[in-house]
């Protein structure tokens, strides 16, 4: 007999260097232990040092990419990361609600982690009111937040407002990370998550340059924990570990900001 394992869906942008976007998140997936089915938004040209180029996809398609994937698997969940097109924005919303899968992750990608900015501030508007209020749980990070809410975050407390904010504001959770943000707690340096309902996530601050596409893969890695049944503490919490052990555990790979080691719990250093 045949066993039923959870797919999730990544609606994204394609990494030509593999560490983040579409690739990272599949990798995320499959280390997480579900099936990845994704729809490509966008290509681009990009490194460890940079993003060089951006190419969106048509909305046909993208849209005929939903619906083949919809129409078929059983989509237990969605996560949606660079989406740099109104027009596509629209055609992503339509298929979230027309298909409703169970819950929806966004990582609202609009700053790459080697600092290319990838919106303009039409689409980050049309983005804010079009697909953000979908998601179950959205997962900027703190220049992303800053841009979403027009706010400087410079302490915990902004954080914890901000993300309050921002939730209620768009309707939806939102998941604050702090990873570009140590804090010091009794003498060593932390990095912290903010979740909207109060709840802060706790992780030791790895000085390193093996950060590329860590907001890829933790949004990915949550949204994996989701369909596998956990309440979205328990997936965050889970994806955090995971992202921070890859962080630890990362190969090197180019000449600047090096992905994480996806597959750790399976592959040794």
């Amino acid at each position: 007999m045949e066993q039923k394992r959870p797919a999730v869906l990544t609606i994204a942008g394609s990494d030509s260097s593999g560490g983040a976007g579409i690739q990272a998140d599949l990798k995320s997936f499959a280390a997480n232990g579900v099936y990845g089915a994704s729809v490509i938004t966008a290509i681009t040209a990009q490194n460890t040092t940079g993003v060089f180029a951006i190419e969106p996809l048509s909305n046909e398609i993208i849209k005929a990419q939903l619906d083949a994937v919809f129409t078929d698997l059983n989509i237990t969940g969605v996560k949606v990361g660079m989406v740099a097109d109104k027009k596509i924005m629209h055609a992503i919303a339509e298929a979230l609600t027309t298909y409703t899968p169970p819950f929806i992750v966004i990582d609202p990608v609009m700053v790459s982690t080697t600092g290319h900015t990838l919106l303009d501030e039409d689409q980050i508007d049309t983005l804010k009111t079009t697909l953000l209020p979908l998601a179950t749980v959205i997962t900027p990070n703190l220049q992303e937040a800053e841009v979403l809410s027009n706010q400087n975050i410079t302490s915990l407390a902004d954080m914890q407002n901000v993300a309050n904010a921002l939730a209620n504001e768009i309707g939806t959770l939102v998941l604050l990370k702090g990873g570009h943000f140590p804090l010091e707690q009794a003498g060593k340096l932390i990095s912290i998550d903010v979740l909207s309902t109060g709840e802060t996530f706790l992780g030791d601050w790895i000085e390193t340059n093996s950060t590329h596409g860590t907001g890829c893969s933790l949004s990915s890695a949550i949204s994996a924990q989701l369909a596998r049944g956990k309440s979205l503490t328990e997936a965050i919490k889970t994806g955090k570990d995971y992202v921070h052990q890859g962080i630890k555990q990362a190969h090197k790979i180019g000449a600047g900001s090096n992905p994480i080691h996806h597959f750790h719990p399976y592959w040794e250093v």
